[in-house]
């Protein structure tokens, strides 16, 4: 051939060549689906750090974040409110609600190697149970037997029914056959705590530690998961001592993820390369009366007149920047057995109308309502308010009390740490009104909050809220099994507590954790617990790859 024929000749082929690989190209991809792959890190940070990487001992938010990654439970939350199997294969609720049997995946294992057992499920739970330990998962265990059936199976026997048992499983497995030989006076000592070894997504491969303690730990993807190896191969936690810290290291890029960052602060937040995920939490903030030691509150008029007084939509914009919603019942939107009950009206006119029509008049001396009635001392309109040391709950605080001296009452603001409020304040029941939150759970249980006989310490009936007819309906419905059955009686429990307002109810926040774009597959909604926000983290992905749709749905 000529040099002429020659180019085109080559040029033919290239031609050809390019339109091949674009056919072929088109054709992967009509044929292929796009699937996660292995691969990919990431760095979050977390404020505090973590001293008990153990299900057993695990108190603080640093301790439940890392246990929730390293160890498996029988149950695991799915991030959307439920509950899904993990080291159970499959569990079977009896009729009447007093046993349950679960069947323990048989190719369960803990990252030792080891495989898991029954015997490492009822160590872990007799461990809980031990009023030596101290656990704070002891109480949901508290009555339930245990009978071993063979390696892989165990039944679990209630004194009464309890419809929400089913929690308690999620509790992580401890390995037995490394914990058993530690004295349990000296469990909370043990250097396993922080070299933890579980059946859980990840697994601890390395720590640092400086003067101040625990610093950052990198954890490995764990190939034998049960539920399948996690897409991300590491995750490094850095831990800080504050907000502050936290939010310029973000800012600085040493980190790529944050969570419980106030809302305020979002606003300061510059950064771009990241996705702001709210997630529902089952918790209600409100103010609590104490009728014992403010007797004004005795008066249903007066705790309706401070209701009707109070902007929520203004506490949830201006203190919680929109991440919350406002509630007016004891369970909030989203969570098991909530209902959609009348809003409480904010009218300062009608409010004042209220306490008029109820014997108060307004003194323009003192400048507050007052009521006289025959041999009694005069009442004035004047209360307290107590609360935690936290910017959310202060700003809350400085908003009621100008609110309800706009209608007319005296406010003064009591702020306490809080480890004093607990201690000093609300276990023995000194405060005329308390704003504070509750954790309401992923299957409700209200008894502890509103039956009549965990009015004093240690129960945690902070409204000390007395009605017969709601402790039978509390009674009734912890001893329920059927769903449907229980959400009646929950429905009725709220309209019964609305109709005699015995605090008020402001509002339910979000979860607020910043991920960076790269991350995908993050389908988590509801959690019960800032940790939760990694139950579905064996699902989260980085990288991605084509592969042909029939060999997909064969896997």
């Amino acid at each position: 051939m000529s040099g002429r024929e020659r180019v085109v000749f080559f040029a033919l082929i290239a031609v050809a060549i390019v339109c091949f690989l674009i056919i072929a190209y088109k054709l992967n991809q009509r044929i292929s689906v796009l699937i996660p792959d292995q691969g990919g890190s990431l760095h979050e940070g977390v404020i505090g750090q973590p001293h008990f990487i153990n299900p057993v001992l695990a108190i603080a938010d640093p301790d439940r974040d890392m246990t929730s990654l390293v160890y498996a439970g029988l149950m695991r939350p799915d991030g959307n409110g439920g509950l899904v199997p993990e080291l159970a294969e499959r569990y079977e609720i009896s009729e009447d609600g007093l046993s349950y049997v679960f069947y323990v995946r048989k190719g369960a294992e803990f990252q030792d190697g080891k495989n898991v057992t029954v015997d490492d499920v009822i160590f872990t739970i007799e461990t809980a149970k031990n009023p030596i330990v101290k656990s704070p998962m002891r109480a949901g265990w508290e009555g339930v037997e245990i009978e071993k059936i063979d390696d892989k199976t165990l039944k679990f026997w209630l004194k009464r029914p309890y419809a929400p048992f089913l929690e308690n499983t999620t509790i992580g497995i401890l390995p037995k056959h490394i914990w058993k030989n530690i004295p349990i006076e000296q469990l909370n000592l043990s250097e396993l705590n922080l070299s933890p070894v579980g059946a859980g997504p990840y697994k601890i491969s390395k720590s640092f530690k400086n003067g101040s303690g625990l610093t950052s730990l990198t954890l490995n993807s764990f190939s034998n998961y049960v539920l399948g190896e996690p897409y991300i191969g590491k995750i490094v936690f850095n831990f800080y001592p504050s907000e502050v810290e936290l939010l310029n290291a973000y800012q600085n890029g040493d980190i790529d993820s944050i969570s419980a960052v106030s809302p305020q602060n979002l606003a300061k937040i510059t950064r771009r390369d990241g996705d702001i995920k709210s997630m529902n939490l089952p918790r209600i903030f409100g103010t609590f009366f104490n009728q014992n030691e403010k007797p004004i509150f005795l008066e249903k008029p007066v705790r309706q007149a401070l209701e009707m007084s109070i902007d929520k939509k203004q506490i949830v914009r201006d203190v919680l920047g929109g991440y919350a919603k406002e509630i007016s019942s004891p369970i909030p939107e989203g969570s098991f057995g909530a209902i959609a009950l009348t809003e409480s009206e904010f009218n300062l006119d009608k409010a004042k109308t209220l306490l008029e029509k109820n014997g108060w008049k307004f003194s323009q001396e003192k400048m507050i309502y007052m009521k006289e009635e025959k041999k009694q001392a005069t009442k004035e309109l004047s209360f307290s308010i107590s609360t935690s040391n936290a910017p959310d709950l202060i700003r809350t605080a400085n908003i009621l009390k100008s609110s309800w001296e706009k209608l007319g009452a005296k406010v003064d603001v009591k702020v306490f740490e809080i480890s004093d409020l607990n201690q000093n304040v609300i276990r023995s029941r000194k405060y005329d009104a308390l704003l504070f939150g509750e954790v309401v759970g992923r299957d409700p249980d209200p008894f502890a909050f509103w039956h009549s006989s965990q009015r004093n310490d240690p129960g945690l009936n902070i409204a000390l809220y007395t009605s017969s007819k709601v402790d039978k309906i509390l009674e009734e419905a912890r001893r329920l099994v059927s769903r449907e059955d229980r959400a009646k009686k929950y429905e009725d429990f709220q309209k019964e507590v609305q109709a005699d307002s015995p605090s008020i109810f402001l509002y339910s926040p979000s979860f607020i954790y910043i991920l960076p774009k790269k991350i995908k597959g993050v389908d988590t909604e509801d959690i019960v617990t800032p940790s939760e926000r990694f139950a579905n983290i064996y699902k989260w992905y980085i990288d991605t790859k084509y592969v042909w749709k029939i060999l997909h749905k064969n896997n």
